[in-house]
């Protein structure tokens, strides 16, 4: 396949413009991620973005940051000046960006910025300047607000094994979504992406699986657009809460169900062997699914061979050989 056939699959996702090497901070300086670049852009079409930037703050700049008491929206002003009040400006250009972006999938944010932080980050008080609390930066807020269902996270928290596997679990879901209920939305369609999720949603928040359910149930009787929106919210919500071995192992042990009955009895003992050696910590996430994957491709259903659960993402990322 050529790079045009490549760039065409890749998923479009947004990303802190500092992180790609751009010399957009306020010294001048960058924070050029490798993993980002190197790893996730062969998968992913990053789309970058700095709001200070756009917010046409300069480079270099003054250091801005974020001033208020707890329970208020904070301002964001210069820290050497706080006549300087860039607030406004921020909400303006982080609105038309989300506007013109609704096509992306996810986003990862730099760390600390008063704009693009994800959360901690210091908001300082007006009277004496000490830190009172934190808060997400200007951006972020306003991507919570207008573009909820986005996922999100900061490129410094990848660094833990989890918290990079279910981002990147929420991006593609989230780009099964777009590409099957954006282009064709219908019950039938809602039903059809429940069915191939379901256990990945299990093995996030067994309760929103449950919940989500029943709410099929009578989802028809609703008009569509209502339906779409509910489900979109509390699927991506339940993603967006982190498995651990123990929801992953009752995910394993309902896959584990379909195979049973089509097995012999040493099979089956191995089979519950690898899912043991999981919940107890000796394996890898990849060591259960790659025995399951094995036989369900031989005696499986083509609704349990459907699941998303078993290849979320691609298997030469290698993220589920960390987990």
């Amino acid at each position: 396949m050529g790079d045009k056939g490549k760039a065409e699959q890749r998923i479009p996702v947004g990303i802190s413009a500092c992180l790609t090497g751009e010399e957009v901070r306020y010294n001048g300086g960058h924070k050029r991620s490798r993993y980002c670049l190197e790893v996730l852009g062969e998968r992913f079409a990053f789309e970058p973005f700095c709001p200070e930037l756009e917010a046409g703050l300069g480079v270099p700049r003054e250091p801005i940051r974020m001033v208020g008491l707890e329970g208020e929206e904070p301002r964001v002003v210069g820290t050497r000046d706080p006549e300087l009040d860039v607030t406004e400006r921020l909400t303006s250009v982080s609105r038309e960006f989300i506007a013109r972006h609704r096509h992306l999938r996810g986003f990862i944010l730099m760390k600390g910025s008063p704009s693009c932080g994800l959360e901690r980050v210091k908001v300082y008080r007006p009277d004496n300047g000490m830190p009172s609390h934190s808060d997400a930066g200007a951006f972020v807020r306003e991507l919570r607000r207008h573009f909820p269902e986005l996922p999100l996270e900061e490129e410094a928290r990848m660094n833990d094994a989890v918290l990079r596997e279910n981002f990147i679990t929420r991006v593609y879901a989230y780009d099964d979504w777009k590409r099957h209920l954006e282009v064709a939305p219908s019950y039938h369609e809602l039903l059809q992406f429940h069915s191939r999720q379901k256990y990945l949603l299990m093995a996030h928040d067994v309760e929103a699986y449950r919940e989500l359910g029943r709410y099929l149930a009578d989802a028809s009787k609703q008009p569509l657009e209502a339906s779409l929106a509910h489900y979109l919210e509390r699927f991506m919500t339940a993603l967006a809460k982190p498995a651990t071995r123990k929801t992953h192992t009752n995910a394993l042990m309902h896959v584990f169900g379909y195979l049973k009955r089509a097995v012999d009895g040493e099979t089956k003992q191995d089979l519950l062997t690898a899912i043991d050696d999981y919940r107890q910590g000796h394996v890898h996430l990849a060591v259960p699914i790659r025995l399951l994957s094995h036989y369900l491709k031989r005696h499986g259903s083509d609704y349990i061979r459907a699941q998303t659960y078993l290849n979320p993402h691609p298997y030469e990322l290698g993220l589920r050989n960390t987990i």
